[in-house]
């Protein structure tokens, strides 16, 4: 395969990755957008979508001799649960853990956020049927297509078809529907917002709802797509979903969508071209590049703040 061919592979299996990465840096970016929260619990939300998907597979697919056959449908219903499962995990973690903080210093958020991930990750790992070990992840039949010298598996087309529709499906909640235009109104101004009749803490936790959706359905498809669980898989892809959110702007949707999908395809050409050992790397640089150029980020807009 000369370069050309692989330069074109390369962007194909970026782009698989960033989509799994724009679907969780949207968590990110909504709850900071309303709340100014960075949610550094947000990656083990991750976790728990992928074994909350992990069991419902097992449950589903076990066989008498023991293998574990997964069907479309029963990935599909995995999806679900999993979204589910997310779903009432961010209102229990908003309701006890953040929203008494609400009008406390930030920091104190940002320490319970940290403190929320620890115990995820913890009480995962001593739960008796979870445990520290890795386990491979149920997963379907993987069939490769080929267009030449270019190949894409039928792994990477679910990613990325599941994560672009996911994504039209929160555009259009977000701007055409009255919840969304409620939470356009709560990020631009919470007091006003407030004041107009618009209730508050229902907004905030609709939004912890759609942002852990739509990590429990990263979290099945990054465990499909790399099939591997264990309680601490959600660090790395939640700091790189962290990464994606203030490339593009963190708080601007748009931006988390695009700025996921770059940091896919920078991962996954430093791998090709260079050495997967510089990919983590290339992450955190591009982290420092884009505070140092451009803090706001590439969608993001500078605020000016009176002191």
């Amino acid at each position: 395969m000369n370069t050309g061919f692989m330069f074109l592979q390369q962007l194909i299996n970026g782009l698989s990755l960033g989509s799994i990465y724009a679907l969780i840096a949207l968590g990110y970016t909504m709850v900071y957008g309303i709340v100014r929260l960075i949610n550094f619990a947000h990656g083990d939300v991750v976790m728990m979508g992928a074994y909350a998907g992990y069991f419902v597979l097992i449950g589903l697919g076990m066989s008498v001799a023991g293998t574990v056959s997964v069907s479309a449908i029963n990935l599909l219903i995995a999806f679900v649960v999993a979204m589910v499962f997310c779903a009432l995990l961010s209102l229990v973690i908003e309701r006890f853990a953040y929203r008494p903080l609400r009008n406390a210093p930030r920091l104190n958020s940002l320490i319970t956020a940290i403190a929320v991930e620890l115990i995820l990750q913890n009480t995962m790992r001593v739960l008796p049927f979870v445990g520290p070990d890795p386990r491979p992840f149920p997963t379907i039949d993987t069939k490769n297509f080929s267009f030449g010298h270019l190949s894409i598996s039928n792994i990477q087309i679910i990613v990325i078809a599941a994560s672009a529709f996911l994504m039209l499906v929160l555009n259009y909640f977000v701007n055409r529907t009255k919840t969304g235009k409620s939470m356009q109104a709560v990020s631009f101004d919470l007091q006003a917002a407030s004041l107009m009749g618009i209730s508050v803490n229902r907004t905030i936790a609709i939004t912890f709802v759609i942002g852990s959706i739509l990590a429990g359905a990263g979290g099945v498809l990054y465990a499909t797509a790399y099939p591997r669980i264990e309680p601490l898989m959600g660090y790395m892809p939640g700091l790189k979903a962290f990464i994606a959110a203030v490339l593009g702007g963190i708080g601007s949707i748009p931006g988390a969508m695009f700025g996921g999908i770059l940091l896919g395809i920078a991962e996954t050409l430093t791998k090709g071209f260079i050495s997967s050992q510089y990919a983590d790397a290339i992450s955190f640089s591009i982290l420092i590049i884009i505070l140092l150029v451009k803090p706001s980020g590439i969608f993001g807009k500078t605020q000016r703040e009176k002191v």
